[in-house]
C-alpha cells in the first residue's frame, strides 16, 4: 500500500465526499475511487459506505482513520527529518495546548533562539491527550500540556502553574469580589477547549448545593480570542487562563472579578521521551528551559 492511498482515504473521511476530496487532492474522482478501492482490497475491509448524500465511515473505517492520522504524521516527520539531515539542520518540533502556543511560548522560543541561534523551532497546537500520543509516537520532539502526562514512559518537568480566573470588561457592572453562589446572577460565556472548565466549576458548585445548570450560560466558544472579544463587547463574564489575559489586564481592557474562597489552577508540564535527550539540540532545549522555566513565558 502506498502512503497516497492513506492520504486520499483520510481526505475522504474528513470531507465526507469523494468529489470534494478529489478536488482538494487535484485528481479525478475516478482515480481517487480506484485508490480507495485498492486500499479496501488490500485490507480486506469495507471502509466507506457510499450514497447520493456522500460517504460515511464503516466501523472498520473509523478504526483505520484513527491510525491513518498517526501514520501520515509519522511519514511527514520522517521526510522532514531526512531533509534536516541533508541540510545538517535540526528543527525541534513542539506540540502544545492552544493557550500555551499562543500566549506563553513565543517569548520562550525567542530566548531559546538567542541562546542557540542554530536551532529552529516549529510549534503546533493540540489537545493534551493528543500531544502525549504525538510525543510518544515521535511525531513531535517535545510537548507542553496541562496536567501530568498519563503515560508513564514520558519524562516531564513542571514548567508553571496557570490560574483560571473570572474576568469581565473593565466597565462591566459587577463588584470586585463576589461569592460563588452569586455567579448565577450574571451572564456567563464558556470556553470550550478541553480544559474541563465546566466540570471543574460544576464540582465546586455542587459543594454549595448548586450546579452549572443554575448558571446563566449565554453560549460556549472554542477559542480564547472569541471569548475575549465577547467580553470586550460587554456580553458577560468568562473563566479564562491567566496566561491568555496578561495584555488585556495590563491595558485595563479587562478586569479580574474575584470569587471568595474559590480558585482553579492547572499545572503546566514540559513532556518528552527519554530517548529524545540523545539529540544534542533537544537536550540543550530541555536543559535550558529547566533553567529559565516560567520566567521565559510571555
Amino acid at each position: 500500500m502506498h502512503i497516497d492511498s492513506f492520504k486520499y482515504f483520510y481526505e475522504v473521511a474528513n470531507t465526507k465526499s469523494i468529489s470534494k476530496a478529489a478536488n482538494n487532492a487535484h485528481i479525478s474522482q475516478s482515480a481517487l475511487s480506484q485508490q480507495i478501492q485498492k486500499l479496501e482490497d488490500s485490507l480486506g475491509e469495507q471502509l466507506l459506505i457510499r450514497s447520493n448524500k456522500g460517504v460515511t465511515l464503516t466501523d472498520q473505517g473509523i478504526i483505520v482513520k484513527k491510525h491513518v492520522e498517526t501514520l501520515i504524521k509519522t511519514y511527514n516527520k520522517m521526510l522532514e527529518d531526512l531533509r534536516n539531515l541533508e541540510n545538517k539542520n535540526k528543527t525541534i518540533e513542539i506540540d502544545c495546548c492552544w493557550t500555551l502556543s499562543t500566549y506563553a511560548l513565543p517569548c520562550t522560543l525567542y530566548k531559546m533562539k538567542k541562546k542557540f541561534p542554530n536551532h529552529n523551532y516549529k510549534i503546533t497546537s493540540d489537545f493534551s491527550d493528543d500531544i502525549e500520543e504525538n510525543v510518544i509516537n515521535d511525531i513531535y520532539d517535545l510537548g507542553f500540556i496541562y496536567g501530568k502526562p498519563k503515560d508513564n514512559s514520558l519524562e516531564y518537568f513542571k514548567a508553571a502553574t496557570d490560574d483560571l480566573i473570572l474576568v469581565a470588561s473593565s466597565d462591566f457592572n459587577i463588584p470586585d469580589e463576589i461569592e460563588l453562589k452569586d455567579l448565577s446572577k450574571y451572564p456567563l460565556i464558556m470556553l470550550n477547549d478541553k480544559l474541563d472548565i465546566y466540570d471543574s466549576l460544576n464540582e465546586r458548585l455542587n459543594i454549595i448545593g448548586q450546579s452549572c445548570k443554575n448558571l446563566n450560560i449565554l453560549f460556549s466558544l472554542d477559542s480564547t480570542e472569541s471569548v475575549k472579544s465577547s467580553l470586550l463587547q460587554g456580553y458577560g463574564l468568562a473563566f479564562l487562563p491567566y496566561l491568555s489575559l496578561k495584555a488585556e489586564l495590563y491595558n485595563k481592557r479587562l478586569k479580574i472579578v474575584k470569587i471568595k474562597d474559590f480558585s482553579i489552577n492547572y499545572d503546566v508540564y514540559l513532556i518528552y521521551k527519554k530517548i529524545s535527550c540523545e539529540s544534542n539540540s533537544i537536550k540543550e532545549f530541555i536543559d535550558y528551559f529547566i533553567k529559565i522555566g516560567k520566567k521565559s513565558f510571555c
